[in-house]
């Protein structure tokens, strides 16, 4: 089945709470920049299409809690984002873009911060582990069985890279082949070579 996220891609010029609910979404920092008074962090990700982040207030306060007030040193760094449908605008029940981990972090936060007037609201953020195409890589060649191999595919579900995504499958796919018994594509031109 194909991945169906992108025929419900609000048009807009940023990332959308509801292109969250289908699921959440890590991001990985590739650039900061000042924006208008109303939106004033502009956080560009890998592969954001044009549309980036703009995190509200409350999101603003929570990553300068975490990662300090230097915007420049967000590069590089990840977070998870995901759609609230609890968040409150103008009175109503809107829902909004919440932040869930971040990566360099040593342990779980746990922060209070002003969701209303005279009201505040707990937010968690856990540490995000960042995996890397050789971690992915590692597990597809350890894995020897159907469960390895799950293992190794969940892993590689949290790649964000989308040129890495593409070398995880690659490999998946001759791991699985060995594993059944098939030979890979190098192995039959070898044979052939002979």
């Amino acid at each position: 089945m194909t991945d169906l996220r992108g025929t419900i891609v609000p048009k807009s010029d940023q990332l959308n709470a509801e292109q969250l609910l289908a699921g959440d979404m890590t991001i990985t920092v590739t650039d900061v920049r000042m924006g208008s008074e109303d939106q004033p962090v502009i956080l560009h990700y890998e592969n954001d299409q044009g549309r980036p982040y703009k995190p509200c207030k409350t999101m603003r306060k929570l990553l300068i809690f975490a990662w300090g007030e230097d915007g420049r040193r967000w590069i590089g760094k990840s977070m998870t984002l995901y759609n609230d449908q609890q968040v409150r605008f103008g009175g109503m029940t809107v829902g909004g873009i919440r932040i869930s981990h971040l990566s360099h972090i040593d342990r779980e936060i746990s922060v209070s911060l002003t969701a209303t007037k005279g009201k505040k609201a707990q937010h968690n953020i856990l540490p995000l582990e960042i995996v890397t195409l050789a971690d992915v890589l590692k597990a597809i060649a350890a894995a020897t069985d159907r469960n390895g191999m799950n293992a190794a595919k969940i892993k590689a579900m949290q790649l964000i890279d989308e040129n890495d995504i593409k070398d995880a499958q690659a490999a998946y796919n001759a791991r699985m082949k060995e594993l059944r018994g098939t030979p890979t594509q190098a192995a039959s031109t070898e044979s052939d070579e002979q």
